[in-house]
């Protein structure tokens, strides 16, 4: 009744599958911690580390997609939540370096990666504006405020929904945070 052969074939196919599953999570995990890392290296100014770490993320990336597959990887939610962290990471790091917002020629990444990460980013902008502000650096309040309505001004004609839709809410939330501490820097300042 059961051609044992094409039984075997499914089986071996589906542990193939799930070891390289268990393989990606594990590295993706990796990302997303070393991420995380290089995006409080970038609060604390330390340009030179975020650089290295952001090389050893490149590199695991690579061998991801040498060892899996673009389309195998992206598969995968833990990848999914790793390379935007890494987005996030490197939207900060062009920010702080002077940077233009741009595609990242290191790496493959899709659009949804790109989006989430320039979305999270705008969270990371707040938090860098926030400690200035504490530093008296006020006048980055208005910088930050700038650069955040710029983001909000081209994703807005995106028309995202979904998972997208969530990460554009938290962005316009991002703004009014910003828009906030800009009113109290003014109060304060008279600026």
């Amino acid at each position: 009744m059961l051609n044992k052969k094409f039984i075997e074939k499914l089986k071996a196919d589906y542990q193939t599958s799930q070891s390289e599953r268990r393989q990606i999570i594990s590295i993706s995990n990796d990302i997303l911690h070393d991420s995380k890392k290089t995006i409080f290296a970038l609060h604390r100014g330390e340009i030179k580390q975020a650089e290295e770490n952001f090389a050893a993320i490149e590199a695991s990336l690579a061998k991801m997609e040498k060892s899996f597959g673009f389309n195998r990887n992206e598969d995968e939610g833990s990848y999914k939540a790793a390379v935007e962290e890494y987005v996030e990471a490197k939207m900060f790091y062009y920010y702080l370096t002077g940077q233009k917002i741009d595609k990242i020629p290191e790496v493959k990444l899709d659009f949804d990666s790109y989006l989430g990460g320039i979305c999270d980013f705008t969270g990371e902008m707040v938090r860098y504006a926030t400690n200035q502000a504490a530093m008296g650096n006020f006048e980055k309040v208005a910088e930050v405020k700038e650069a955040i309505n710029l983001v909000i001004g081209e994703l807005t004609d995106f028309d995202l929904g979904g998972y997208l839709r969530t990460k554009y809410d938290q962005t316009r939330s991002n703004l009014r945070k910003i828009e906030e501490m800009a009113y109290e820097v003014k109060l304060k300042t008279g600026k």
